[in-house]
């Protein structure tokens, strides 16, 4: 099964519309960009009837080096996460 890239969505959202290739990827950089600002800014996005986005957290950890087997310190971490809508 072949992943779809943003391109592919572009795309099928640009036949869909008629609207130019450029003016959908230019909606869709501002969609996500604005989805980032909100998140980094610590409000969750919910899309009802897609999903919601945050960010979440991760703590210090001990992890291990896998070429030599040392025990190093992993930092803390925010990262963008999705939990897609129930259907």
């Amino acid at each position: 099964m072949k992943t779809a890239s943003k391109s592919d969505l572009i795309d099928q959202v640009a036949a869909e519309t008629g609207l130019s290739k450029k003016a959908v990827g230019d909606v869709t950089d501002a969609v996500l960009a604005a989805i980032r600002a909100k998140a980094d800014a610590g409000t969750p996005v919910t899309i009802v009837g897609f999903g919601r986005f945050e960010m979440r957290g991760r703590a210090e950890r001990l992890g291990r080096n896998p070429s030599t087997g040392e025990t190093i310190k992993i930092a803390a971490s925010r990262n963008l996460a999705f939990k897609p809508a129930k259907s």
